[in-house]
Formats: C-alpha cells, sequence, structure tokens
C-alpha cells in the first residue's frame, strides 16, 4: 500500500510540474508581445531605471510592459531564486525545514540587510526562510548557498542554469542575495517568470512570501513590503533595492479568482513604487472582489 501510495505522489508531482512549465512557457510565448501591443507612455514613471510588467498569472498574456526585457539590477529579488533552489532541495529531501544551516564567517560578514549571527552559529532551515523572503537577509542568503553548493560562487553557477531552465534568458546571477556587482543583471520579464514558478511549482511553500513578519530570539522581525495587508487580494512576494537599481518589487495580487503578477523596478521611493504598483492593479484589475487561495487559482 506504501509503494502505491507513494507511486500516486510520484505522478501526481510529476503532473503538476508538467503544468507548471506549460504555464511559464505559455508565459514566455506570450512575452514575443512588443511595447506598441500595450498601453505604456500614459501608466510609465520618468526614470531611466524604469522596467515592468503586468501578467495575467492563469494565462501568462502580457497586459503591460514598459522596457521588460532591457537588463535592470535585481538587488534582493536575487533572494527569489536563492529561495527556489531552497524548496527544490526541501522538496527533494536534501534537507528538512527542522535542519539547521552553519554560518560561516563570511557569510555573517556580509553588509545589511542582515539577522546578525554569533561566530560558530546555526539557523534553522525554517528560520532561514522567514529572514530571506521577509526581511531579505543577506548573511542567510550566504549560509543557504554555502549550505547547498559549497561555497557562494558556485551556487550563482547553479542560479543561472535554474535561471535558464526556466526561460529567463536575461538573467545572470553572482551572487545569492543581490547585494551590487555590475554583472549581475536581470528583465522585468525574467522576474515574472520567476514569481510564477515559484508560485506554481512551490504552492505548499508560497505562504512563506505572504508574510509580514517573523519571529527571531523572541523578537518580532518585520518585513519591507507594505502592499501586503494594505492592498486588497496582495499575497506576495518579494522587495528589493540597492543604489544602482532603484526600487524593485515583485508583486502577485488575486481577486474574484483572477491573478495578476506585476513587475515594477527603478522606483525612486519605497513609496512611489507601491503607489505605481496600485496604480497598476487599479488599472488592469478593477473592481473586483478579492479571491480565494493559490491553490485553487493556479491548479483547478
Amino acid at each position: 500500500m506504501d509503494v502505491l501510495q507513494l507511486s500516486a505522489d510520484t505522478i501526481r508531482r510529476a503532473l503538476l510540474r508538467t503544468i507548471a512549465v506549460a504555464a511559464v512557457a505559455a508565459f514566455v510565448s506570450a512575452c514575443s508581445t512588443t511595447q506598441d501591443d500595450v498601453p505604456v507612455e500614459r501608466l510609465a514613471p520618468r526614470s531611466e531605471k524604469y522596467a515592468a510588467i503586468v501578467v495575467e498569472a492563469g494565462t501568462g498574456r502580457t497586459l503591460y510592459q514598459a522596457e521588460s526585457t532591457a537588463q535592470r539590477y535585481p538587488a534582493s529579488l536575487t533572494k527569489m531564486m536563492t529561495l527556489y533552489l531552497l524548496f527544490e532541495a526541501l522538496d527533494s529531501g536534501r534537507l528538512s525545514l527542522s535542519d539547521t544551516i552553519p554560518v560561516s564567517d563570511y557569510a555573517r560578514s556580509r553588509p545589511p540587510s542582515k539577522l546578525g549571527f554569533k561566530k560558530g552559529e546555526e539557523l534553522p532551515v525554517e528560520t532561514a526562510i522567514q529572514a530571506l523572503a521577509t526581511k531579505s537577509a543577506n548573511d542567510v542568503a550566504v549560509a543557504v548557498a554555502e549550505q547547498l553548493a559549497g561555497s557562494e560562487a558556485a551556487f550563482s553557477a547553479a542560479m543561472t542554469a535554474k535561471a535558464r531552465s526556466l526561460g529567463m534568458s536575461g538573467t545572470v546571477f553572482r551572487n545569492a542575495s543581490g547585494l551590487p556587482d555590475d554583472d549581475q543583471v536581470t528583465t522585468a520579464r525574467d522576474m515574472a517568470i520567476l514569481g510564477m514558478s515559484l508560485q506554481r511549482r512551490f504552492p505548499h511553500y508560497y505562504g512563506y512570501f505572504s508574510r509580514q513578519s517573523f519571529v527571531f530570539r523572541g523578537k518580532t522581525v518585520k518585513g519591507h513590503n507594505d502592499l501586503i495587508g494594505g492592498v486588497p487580494g496582495v499575497d506576495g512576494i518579494k522587495t528589493g533595492y540597492i543604489r544602482a537599481s532603484g526600487y524593485n518589487i515583485v508583486t502577485s495580487v488575486a481577486r474574484g479568482g483572477r491573478r495578476l503578477v506585476i513587475v515594477v523596478m527603478g522606483g525612486d521611493s519605497a513609496s512611489s513604487r507601491n503607489a505605481h504598483v496600485r496604480d497598476l492593479i487599479d488599472e488592469f484589475m478593477p473592481d473586483r472582489a478579492v479571491g480565494g487561495g493559490i491553490g485553487s487559482m493556479l491548479w483547478d
């Protein structure tokens, strides 16, 4: 009976992965739409760093784009891929949520945003997930990279390879955190692909991107995404900022059984970036009731 159940679970996972790959492939194909096919000028802020895309997640249809294939710096949006590879390791059994990850001296030395660790300290895998998704901790990103690949350089190569396999043709990773590196680049289109891939491939972990805070060492650590809890239907997923990139965000919003994935890059401030996301939501998902959870929307 256990063997039969294992076989059924394996088949189900394979089917879900096939559906996920097909859906993302449809989006990649849809992204061949030219900018002339979508309204750009009226909505796009005037900034040389600006890029954006709005995708209907259920169909992969591009509703809006501006410089969506132009190279930009991902900043902490990078940690979406760090988490993607960590989720893969969990699903494959290489790690469990209760395992611990050592924090090397090199990881400890990374600049903020960070949690801060003592020499020789370790952290639970689940805490690492929360720290990456909510706090965007750079020290944790390096610790995860070293745990999974032995070094951050080797992990970055695996990140780039995974990006190619997902159809992210304009992305190169050089580190696991998104800290400044002239060679670490991406596009708004690629970040939309990654956001959709996380939703479809890992619905059982996606809830981590919806959390506004977590508890570490008995203290509440708050996140950076003010759209979660502030805009109806927004349930994640990741913000990012370095000086070279401006203020970035990948946002998922579900209302009335419909889901959009919105990427805005190069904002002048977090507040102006968030205001632009709200404008895009109002434009492309107006007057709709807040829908249900991600599982029913993606797989039913």
